[in-house]
């Protein structure tokens, strides 16, 4: 559901009963989109936060934090120039417009008292943040073009006016009716109420429709009957969105509020998790390609290099026959006397000598055999890159959290990617502190599974034991499984349980008979100069499951 006219009238009515004449003490701006402003009032600290987000645009009291720049940008230190100290006096919202006004009472620079207002426009890509006198001209915005409007300092502010019709003017079904009736389209119902009348959205009217059985006049009362008790709404969940509703339970305070401020929080932290994600798997992707690429060149070379042994051939053939070779010719039978004295055609180049044709086939097979020698050397250390890279990516497509990715984020940006190409600062190359291995009970015993790359290295290496049970994936890409002992014996049930844990944590986890190999931490080793996650172990079993 859109944050409509109705959930903006709703929330100011929270507001007024529990802000009023509090005092601002703290501003900040954590994104271009967000304003936070620090309340006190009471004996209570709240925090109410201005959105104007296109997809998320809003206007909350919030419990959730977000960073505070170390470098305050221009329109909040203008904001806490003007608003700091001062007291709000009034809260208001304008007919079912998603316009709300803050005045604010406070002292100029002569210790008198003028009130500022504060315009928050909740108008999808068009909302915006507005400061003006008690005059109503206008001292700065967030964005000075919103919408074909020009909002500039030193003019005077005006409320954009809205073509729609308000229900608040009309108590008849027959008015309300009229309205709809003249609109001379196909449209589905819900959105000609939706195009006619200001401050509904598509979702809530159809939520209404449903619960009146489409039935027009009991959905005009319905609505109606919400519009006048705006102070007893509770927000309803309804189809991984929200509509509002007259709540049939005792009233609680900010309840509108916080159930927004969740709601919100959770989608911009699924939508940020998303992006990030994204932006960190067309990276990883693209080194990936890069990768194979590379792979398939040294493959192209090592197949010119099976023909060094036919350019000696020939070379040999050549020297051992040159006195009855003659000259200007494209070919010679030659007999092969290292397969019975086989005939065998050996392509001459009848511009240079037969002498000089054998040391150009000598001298092709020494260039292959070099390149042999080294492209081998490649294609070993390329493919342990590839398969790191492919480790990479199941990190990424495991993570569930943030913090998540910004722990292979911070490994790829020491181990794949430029500091040029990275797409944020990294912070430190430690583990996330509060990102730990996933924790499992089985059986009495505590299982831990590392969620990446650098998690099993400090799962494997640092945390657990050298009595311990490692458990790996067969040649499958996978998380760390270690079986804390704490020096009791470990049955069979048991191990068989953490195989499968191995097993459901790797990409292997949709297939039905996945091989797992577990041995003891002691016989687990790095080798020196590994990729982060790579280990070699010994002395191990396996079990299919």
């Amino acid at each position: 559901m859109a944050f409509d006219g109705i959930v903006t009238k709703c929330i100011v009515s929270e507001l007024n009963k529990s802000i009023i004449n509090s005092k601002v003490n703290k501003i900040f701006e954590p994104t271009k989109n967000d304003i936070m402003l620090g309340l006190y009032g009471s004996g209570i600290n709240y925090c109410l936060h201005i959105c104007i987000n296109p997809t998320t645009c809003r206007i909350n009291l919030t419990t959730h934090t977000k960073p505070n720049p170390i470098s305050a940008p221009n329109f909040c230190m203008l904001l806490r120039k003007h608003l700091i100290g001062a007291k709000i006096v009034y809260i208001a919202s304008f007919d079912l417009d998603r316009i709300v006004e803050i005045d604010f009472e406070c002292l100029n620079e002569f210790n008198d008292k003028v009130i500022k207002k504060m315009y928050i426009e909740i108008m999808g890509s068009c909302s915006n943040i507005i400061l003006t006198n008690n005059n109503n001209i206008i001292i700065d915005a967030i964005r000075h073009i919103s919408c074909n409007r020009e909002i500039m300092p030193a003019r005077e502010y005006n409320i954009p006016k809205t073509m729609k019709n308000s229900l608040l003017n009309i108590d008849s079904f027959e008015e309300f009716n009229n309205i709809i009736s003249s609109i001379n389209t196909d449209a589905p119902l819900d959105k000609k109420i939706a195009d006619s009348f200001n401050g509904l959205c598509r979702p809530f009217i159809q939520y209404v429709l449903d619960k009146n059985n489409n039935n027009l006049e009991n959905s005009f009362q319905y609505i109606k009957n919400i519009i006048n008790n705006i102070d007893s709404l509770e927000c309803i969940d309804n189809k991984n969105d929200y509509v509002v509703d007259i709540s049939n339970k005792i009233s609680e305070n900010l309840k509108v509020n916080f159930f927004i401020d969740d709601f919100y929080y959770n989608k911009e932290t699924d939508n940020a998790f998303i992006g990030f994600r994204n932006d960190i798997l067309k990276i990883v992707l693209s080194q990936l390609k890069k990768c194979t690429k590379k792979l398939d060149n040294i493959n192209n070379k090592l197949n010119e290099c099976s023909k060094m042994d036919e350019y000696k051939l020939f070379g040999e053939l050549i020297t051992s026959n040159l006195y009855r070779l003659k000259e200007n010719v494209d070919s010679a039978v030659l007999e092969n006397y290292y397969d019975n004295n086989k005939p065998i055609v050996v392509p001459m180049d009848k511009s240079i000598s037969p002498n000089k044709n054998a040391e150009k086939y000598f001298k092709k097979y020494n260039k292959l055999k070099n390149t042999l020698e080294i492209v081998s050397s490649q294609k070993k250390d390329t493919q342990k890159e590839l398969n790191y890279i492919e480790s990479i990516v199941y990190s990424i497509e495991n993570a569930r959290t943030i913090p998540d990715l910004e722990d292979v984020f911070d490994e790829i940006s020491d181990n794949i990617i430029p500091a040029t190409k990275k797409i944020k600062n990294k912070k430190d190359n430690k583990i996330n502190s509060n990102n730990n291995p996933l924790k499992f009970e089985i059986n009495g015993f505590t299982v831990l599974v590392g969620k990446n790359n650098r998690q099993n290295d400090e799962l494997t290496l640092k945390i657990a034991s050298k009595d311990d049970y490692w458990f790996h994936t067969q040649s499958i890409h996978g998380s760390h499984v270690v079986l804390k002992t704490e020096g009791k014996e470990v049955d069979d049930n048991t191990l068989y349980e953490c195989a499968k844990l191995a097993a459901k944590n790797s990409k292997a986890k949709l297939s039905s008979n996945v091989p797992v190999d577990y041995t003891l931490i002691k016989y687990v080793k790095k080798p020196s100069s590994a990729k982060p996650g790579m280990v070699v172990y010994t002395n191990y079993k396996t079990l299919y499951v």
